[in-house]
Formats: C-alpha cells, structure tokens, sequence
C-alpha cells in the first residue's frame, strides 16, 4: 500500500518506519526540507512536501503537532481516507472541542475527507516496537470513523504493525477517545496503572 504521512516528528517516524518495514510505499511530507529528508533517510520513506503526502497512495496519517493542523488543511482533499492521531494538546485549541463537534469531526467537516481516529491513544515509544506487543498480548487499537472502506483500510495498517485492531465506534466517538487518552496520560504520569481500575471480564459475567 501507499501511504502519506504528513508531518516529520516522532509518530511519523514510529508509525512510517513500522509501515515501511510490513512492505508499503511511505512519503512523508514536512514543513523543513532537511528534517523531512533526515527522517526518510532513517525510515526507509520517500521524503516529500506536506500537499505531496496530502494526496500520495491511497490514505494519510495527519501526524502534524496540534497547532499545525489547521494551516495545512487546505492540501487534504475531498473524499480522502485521512488517519487522525492527533491530540488536543498545545498551545490553546486549534479545532473546535468541548460543545461543539470534536477535532476528529471537525477534520472531516472542513476538509470532506473519510477521517479514521486511530493510533493516538499511546506514545510513539509503543508504535516502535517491533511488534509492539506485551505480556498481555498486542496492543489494541480503537478505530472511530464512519466509513468502512475508511475503516477497513486503517485495521488493516494497524493489524500490518503487530496490533489488534477494532471499531470502536462512529467518527463521533473519537471526542471520547481523545478524552481517554488524556485521562490515561495523567494517570501513567503520576504513576499509577490504569489497568488497575478495571477488573478482568470474567469478572464482569456475574
């Protein structure tokens, strides 16, 4: 498969290196030419310019720092399959969050695009892995969208990685997964084990 990736940080690096090794075609497109050639050169990539990766082979990860996304919307055309694995975090809200329609929505609004919420929930350091899986088994990973070839089409990158993955919802829900992730940050940060909340399924059967 082709892949664009927009954007040349750490989940660039994590996520393109993983694609490129499972055997896809990866450009990866930035806003500096010499960083966008130094990752290439290290992942195995084609470097490329931000609207280059907009439009390459047949999706795109957004993996451009929050404040960064909106100036580079207008590269992202109608009807592409774009993989959002961003995060609210920065320097004050770029996209509308709180009452109003979430980022992941708020993407697919302005830009007409098939976007799929997915890989946004760990930190790179998990995506490099090779495989990323623990003694629990591959790390899951939660797909919110509302087209399924769009869907589809991310499970299948992710399964590509090592990891599970599955639906967990409409485009919708990505508002909660973003909201998630947030909480689970804080929680591994203070060091505390977020598994420790949840008791195993058996245990939920009664």
């Amino acid at each position: 498969m082709r892949v664009g990736i927009m954007g040349t940080g750490a989940m660039a690096r994590a996520l393109g290196g993983g694609w490129v090794r499972a055997g896809h075609e990866v450009l990866v497109g930035g806003r500096d030419a010499e960083r966008t050639a130094a990752l290439a050169a290290g992942t195995g990539a084609r470097p490329g310019t931000l609207a280059e990766a907009a439009r390459f082979g047949r999706a795109t990860l957004l993996a451009l720092p929050y404040d960064a996304v909106l100036p580079a919307l207008g590269a992202v055309e109608p009807g592409r399959i774009l993989i959002d694995c961003t995060n609210a975090v920065g320097p004050g809200p770029v996209l509308t969050t709180g009452e109003g329609p979430g980022a992941a929505r708020t993407l697919a609004a302005a830009t007409g695009a098939r976007v799929v919420k997915a890989f946004n929930h760990v930190t790179p350091a998990v995506w490099s892995r090779t495989p990323p899986v623990f003694a629990d088994g591959p790390v899951a990973v939660p797909l919110c969208g509302d087209d399924e070839e769009a869907l589809a089409l991310v499970a299948a990158l992710a399964a590509d990685l090592g990891c599970a993955p599955f639906v967990a919802g409409p485009l919708a829900h990505a508002d909660l997964l973003e909201a998630t992730t947030a909480f689970l940050i804080g929680l591994w940060t203070s060091g505390r084990d977020p598994r420790a909340m949840l008791p195993p399924p058996a245990a939920l059967g009664g």
